[in-house]
């Protein structure tokens, strides 16, 4: 890339969709940061600094690129992804950038790893205030490390310079510190009358003579960074020794070093007076790796055998992920589609596959999975914010948009009908905030289950839980946002719906041992009905369930009967003994005698017989209530653990031990009753500045306090 500072001219490409055919000229990048940040205004200025949309904040009769959902507008935030392409003219040819928009709230955080799935290279947009008020966002930071897991090519954006409260010294430091190693300026802001007018290239050192002071020190600790992930090893002798390495040399390294995550640039933008855009191009299209360059997901056949990994080529096996569904007022459901192999193209048909769920019943990225079918595909789209604009095909390593694909949902695989396949899901954190929703009225029944299906196929952290005990129907969601935002769209969808309190299902379970009768004696004319059992009733240990034993001798109760008499137990188990009806756990029943007759016995009659010694003993015995336990992992730094640990002792909760959770942080497991987790996601989420996380699973039932 050539390095260099200074606004250039509009580009102007018209109002067609641009196409690439080769993989090689494209660039899929993600940004990321915080809600404010400026996302959204960057993408808009890139637009309109390359001739895509005629000023920035337009895209045609005054449409932006930005969030189109209802729920968008009336909280002014995004809450959905969006992208959108531009081309870059180069000596070589044009280069297609494919710029992800992605919320900055930690409560969609499903878009953001949608994001982070379509894309090869994250864009970390931190607005120029950050430095002065004291840090970095600790979820920007999050997700940082994050991208740096799995190897992540990033660069920095210090966005908003022309804000009042702007400090891009201090914000720069404020990156380096908390973002570690690798993270250096490739420019330094000029400025005249304290506006920003320019940046000073430290590399190519231009515009000559206007270096900032502190330039020779940056451009010593720029060019040390470089050299130090040169695979010339002698690059580093030559330079200590006071030779001058030339700036091609430097570029080739920093290209090298940034495509494969081991150095990030750090470019001042101004969007307002297009101060940087240029620079920041260049770093993408010469710094980021094309899809070529970057690992692809794991490819099986939809039988599960292994199948050779896939290559970026256009005429490979096609191979497609459906990254985001979204609905449409006038085309439908739209597929947001990142094609990995292949070619696309319409009027085809194509094969989509789903995920089988998991024991649980959805699948690690949230769809209801398990399905196969072929769809024709009519048309194919490249998406701009909330316009479909058709080409004629998309290539591998492109994203894209199709419409009407009925069984399609996020996380499913797009490939040929002749050769079926399925990519690896995506990781997704577990829904934890429970939300349950009632219909207002009957007529809106049916609406609200559509509008249900339709949501859940299309939101990979969203779900759905029908509980056959407590009779609700349940929504998992993120956050308090994330679930305002599910709400609006079922609303929209035409659903009148309330939310009620969510109810935890209880158990209930006898206090002591008893011996008591069970006796159905029935006689009005004709056939009657006869059945006494003596049954003895012992509480069990916690989690033991049910068991049941006879112990009849002399054929008091006749062999055939004995199944009935546990069946009938059974029932009135899950009947329950109390007015709330909670189901009767962890309890023995022993059938020590009975009496029978020859004609009135009856299968019925010893299940009602065995049902009401079950009631008699509840009687006898009282009963006590059960409330659930679960096991919770909570993953925090350090500097939060304190207050973690006074939080969860104030939810009953009980600590069972502490494990390193990696480089600051703690991970804290712990036994809680499910009623005190019920706003944990919330409330975990502002303790630690969302920079926590955990996880929940069922320990078992203990009792509950009066």
């Amino acid at each position: 890339m050539t390095v260099r500072a200074g606004k250039a001219e509009s580009r102007s490409r018209g109002g067609t969709a641009p196409t690439v055919t080769d993989p090689a000229r494209i660039r899929n990048v993600v940004l990321v940061g915080p809600s404010g940040a400026g996302k959204t205004t960057l993408v808009e200025a890139l637009l309109a600094h390359t001739g895509t949309i005629p000023r920035a904040g337009s895209i045609t009769e005054g449409t932006t690129v930005g969030d189109h959902d209802p729920a968008a507008v009336r909280q002014q935030r995004s809450v959905a992804l969006s992208v959108a392409p531009l081309m870059v003219p180069g000596p070589d040819g044009d280069t297609k950038i494919n710029l992800v928009d992605t919320p900055g709230y930690g409560d969609f955080v499903g878009e953001l790893r949608a994001g982070l799935r379509a894309a090869d290279g994250a864009l970390f947009v931190v607005p120029a205030s950050a430095g002065r008020e004291g840090d970095i966002d600790p979820a920007t930071v999050t997700q940082w490390e994050e991208c740096a897991a799995v190897g992540m090519p990033r660069a920095v954006v210090i966005a908003r310079c022309d804000h009042p409260r702007a400090d891009l010294e201090a914000t720069i430091t404020a990156c380096q510190s908390a973002f570690g190693a690798g993270v250096a300026p490739l420019y330094l802001p000029l400025r005249k009358d304290d506006s920003l007018t320019g940046l000073y290239g430290l590399i190519s050192q231009t515009p000559e003579g206007e270096a900032p002071p502190d330039a020779d020190d940056a451009r010593a600790a720029l060019l040390e960074g470089i050299i130090e992930q040169s695979e010339d090893e002698s690059l580093m002798e030559r330079y200590l020794g006071g030779e001058e390495i030339d700036t091609a040399t430097l570029i080739d390294d920093l290209e090298t070093a940034v495509a494969r995550g081991a150095f990030h640039p750090v470019v001042p933008v101004c969007a307002s007076s297009d101060v940087g855009l240029d620079a920041l191009l260049e770093v993408l299209v010469g710094g980021f790796p094309s899809p070529v360059e970057h690992a692809r997901p794991a490819v099986s056949g939809i039988d599960g055998a292994a199948r050779p990994p896939l290559s970026t080529d256009p005429d490979g096996p096609l191979a497609a992920e459906v990254v985001r569904t979204s609905a449409d007022a006038y085309v439908g459901r739209v597929s947001l589609v990142r094609v990995f192999s292949g070619t696309l193209r319409p009027e085809t048909s194509v094969h989509v596959s789903g995920h089988a769920p998991t024991p649980e019943g959805h699948t690690d990225n949230g769809a209801d999975g398990g399905h196969d079918s072929d769809e024709r595909i009519a048309h194919v789209y490249v998406p701009l914010g909330a316009q479909l604009r058709e080409v004629d095909f998309l290539v591998a390593g492109d994203i894209g948009a199709l419409t009407k694909l009925g069984s399609a949902e996020t996380g499913d695989t797009i490939s040929a009908t002749s050769d079926p396949l399925l990519l690896s899901c995506w990781e997704l954190p577990d829904p934890l905030l429970p939300v349950a929703v009632v219909a207002r009225s009957r007529a809106d029944e049916d609406a609200l289950g559509r509008a249900l299906a339709r949501i859940v196929a299309a939101d990979p952290t969203l779900r759905l839980e029908r509980n056959a005990e407590t009779h609700q129907t349940v929504l998992w969601c993120m956050g308090e946002a994330h679930a305002d935002v599910v709400l609006s769209r079922l609303r929209a969808g035409g659903a009148e719906v309330d939310t009620e309190p969510v109810r935890v299902p209880l158990r209930a379970t006898i206090r002591s041992a008893a011996r008591v009768t069970g006796r159905h004696v029935k006689q009005s004319g004709g056939h009657g009905q006869y059945a006494v059992c003596h049954i003895e009733f012992t509480p069990l240990p916690r989690g033991s369930g049910f068991e049941f034993e006879s112990k009849v001798v002399g054929g008091a109760v006749p062999t055939q009967f004995i199944p009935s008499v546990e069946k009938g137990v059974r029932a009135q188990l899950e009947r329950g003994l109390t007015e709330d009806h909670h189901p009767v756990v962890d309890v023995k029943a022993t059938l020590v005698d009975g009496k029978a007759h020859s004609v009135d016995s009856s299968d019925a009659a010893f299940q009602t017989a065995g049902a009401l010694a079950l009631r008699e003993a509840g009687q006898a015995c009282g009963t006590v209530l059960l409330e659930p336990l679960d096991e919770v992992a909570v993953r925090i730094p350090d500097e939060h653990l304190g207050a973690v640990l006074g939080d969860l002792s104030g939810r009953r909760g009980r600590v069972l031990g502490t494990d390193v959770g990696g480089a600051g942080r703690t991970v804290v497991r712990a036994e809680v009753p499910c009623t005190e987790l019920l706003r944990y996601a919330v409330d975990l989420r502002a303790m630690t500045s969302g920079t926590a996380s955990f996880t929940r699973r069922r320990a078992r039932y203990e009792v509950a306090p009066s």
